[in-house]
């Protein structure tokens, strides 16, 4: 038996019930990394109760009435949180009916702000399973591309709950200021930049409060939009900004000094590490794709491997998604250790790398108080890897969301089962097992 068939065995025969499932969890044995102030405990007793972090503590025991799972030789981590996806939006991309991370408004004037990705997650999607026994336990979902200035609204959910996952809605707005959504947007920077200085200040001269059905509105731009861009102008909805060439990542720098109370994100930034010292004195966030090497077009002539590593290294608080210049990845959300490895392996510091899949995301998202981190008190998202999680070999053998194992079933598990073991009676493909 493998050792991930092991695993599951041990957890299955642990966890046999509802009941049991809802009981408390000793992990012991363990080098847990908690990215809080405890820092890194070798031999660790992790406790949890209640769906909660109870303690952590060095060399402890199980105590009683705890279900206890041997880690020793294993790496705990809090789960991953991937700051930026198109999860629960998409199921196949190009066909197969609508794909909710895509959308087009016929309305020329409205500009996609109210646009709310909330109403097309659908947990059912094959893709949720393929990402979580991959340890990631919470992503940030939204729309990838629209007809439209902006990209619309995300929300964050659990990969634990298929009947309650949102854990915040309206969680960030999203705009594209890459190339190609700015030829689609009259052609020129020269266009889209003024157009979005103008309804960011027409949300800010309403200081706060929203436009009713019936008000009177002589403004430029469509009440639902402005509406939509209220929290963003007040800083309590961050803008996720998709920019890379060093000019337009200079203009979003700008653009905070315009406003002072925006909470700016920019996403990709494949030549960041060119103004990285500026991004930072600027204390704007980074969420990259760090093997984004080559470049796509003429806005990233600067790609290098070496990106996070220099934006890390300039003081630049980094998140490391599956996110293109276009669009972030659904199918291989589960990709983010990969990717975080390669990023170490082009000089990114290995805690910076991890940071960048739990605490750093978590703040980005603020929802660094529940998720992120192993403390007293938090939400026990917890994974549990057969060694180093950025190794490209290992992986999650447990991993636990809101206090509760979950199943290490999906699409590709079931497929690998299936074909692992061929009947000879018949040819394989009308084995039906």
């Amino acid at each position: 038996m493998s050792g991930l068939n092991k695993i599951a065995a041990v957890v299955a025969g642990t966890f046999l019930s509802a009941a049991a499932m809802a009981e408390n969890i000793a992990i012991t044995g363990a080098l847990v990394h908690t990215f809080d102030k405890q820092g890194s405990i070798e031999n660790a007793t992790v406790l949890i109760r209640d769906g909660k972090i109870e303690s952590i503590m060095a060399d402890g025991e199980a105590p009683k009435g705890y279900n206890s799972i041997d880690a020793r030789g294993k790496i705990v981590t809090p789960g991953l949180i991937v700051a930026k996806s198109g999860l629960g939006l998409e199921e196949v991309s190009f066909s197969a009916g609508i794909n909710d991370a895509n959308f087009e408004l016929k309305d020329a004037k409205e500009l996609g702000a109210s646009v709310d990705s909330q109403f097309g997650i659908n947990m059912n999607s094959s893709l949720i399973n393929v990402a979580r026994i991959e340890g990631v336990t919470t992503v940030a979902t939204g729309a990838n591309y629209s007809n439209t200035l902006f990209q619309g609204q995300g929300s964050v959910i659990s990969l634990g709950d298929i009947n309650s996952p949102l854990l915040k809605t309206n969680a960030f707005m999203s705009i594209n200021l890459s190339g190609a959504f700015v030829d689609s947007e009259g052609g020129s920077r020269a266009v889209v930049w003024p157009k979005l200085i103008r309804v960011l200040k027409e949300a800010a001269s309403l200081n706060g409060k929203t436009l009713g059905i019936n008000q009177e509105w002589n403004g430029e731009f469509a009440k639902t939009d402005v509406n939509a861009l209220i929290p963003v102008v007040k800083g309590d909805m961050p803008l996720f900004v998709s920019a890379d060439r060093v000019a337009d990542i200079r203009q979003v720098i700008a653009l905070k000094q315009r406003f002072d109370d925006l909470d700016l994100v920019l996403v990709h930034a494949t030549e960041g590490w060119l103004v990285a010292e500026e991004i930072a004195e600027a204390g704007i966030p980074v969420v990259v794709n760090p093997e984004s090497n080559l470049p796509f077009d003429f806005d990233e002539l600067g790609a290098t491997l070496k990106n996070a590593g220099r934006l890390s290294r300039a003081g630049v608080k980094v998140s490391i998604a599956n996110v293109g210049k276009y669009s972030a990845d659904s199918h291989n959300t589960r990709l983010v250790t990969q990717l975080a490895g390669n990023a170490v392996a082009n000089g990114m510091p290995w805690a910076d790398a991890m940071a960048a899949l739990t605490v750093n995301p978590a703040e980005l998202l603020d929802v660094e108080d529940t998720l992120g981190s192993l403390a007293k008190g938090k939400q026990a998202d917890v994974v549990i890897w057969s060694g180093d999680p950025l190794e490209v070999m290992t992986y999650a053998e447990v991993v636990i969301i809101n206090g509760e194992p979950i199943t290490m079933e999906s699409r590709q598990t079931k497929l690998r089962d299936r074909y692992m073991t061929l009947g000879q009676d018949m040819p394989y493909r009308y084995n039906r097992p």
